[in-house]
């Protein structure tokens, strides 16, 4: 599947950062298993496993909001990955463009980009 070794957690889990290929910004972190990630290279869009519903999911299955791969890196140890994304609309389930939107005080610091009420 990869050329590189992976190191899948006890419950064969990896994190997987998405991050806005050209802004840099990190935009979320989800977790994949060996199939999502294959799913991933097969269709060019973001795929995660889902632990709380316990299934592969594309993000932006529902809300459209999409994350196109430019790229998949994997860090020194194989135990994460970074997604180099192009992300449509937002990327939180919230309608913040990142999962990343508020300070541990709860201040605010991120865009709403979307009504999670108008998708979900």
């Amino acid at each position: 599947m990869t050329d590189v070794s992976l190191a899948f957690d006890d419950n064969e889990y990896i994190p997987a950062v998405a991050q806005d290929a050209e802004s840099g910004d990190v935009l979320m972190l989800a977790y994949v298993t060996e199939a999502a990630l294959e799913k991933t290279r097969e269709t060019g869009y973001a795929h995660y496993y889902s632990r709380s519903r316990d299934e592969l999911w594309k993000k932006g299955g529902t809300s459209g909001h999409t994350q196109a791969i430019e790229e998949v890196r994997v860090d020194c140890d194989g135990d994460a990955l970074l997604y180099r994304i192009d992300q449509t609309g937002g990327a939180c389930h919230t309608g913040y463009e990142s999962c990343f939107h508020r300070t541990l005080d709860g201040e605010a610091v991120g865009e709403r980009v979307f009504d999670p009420d108008d998708v979900y």
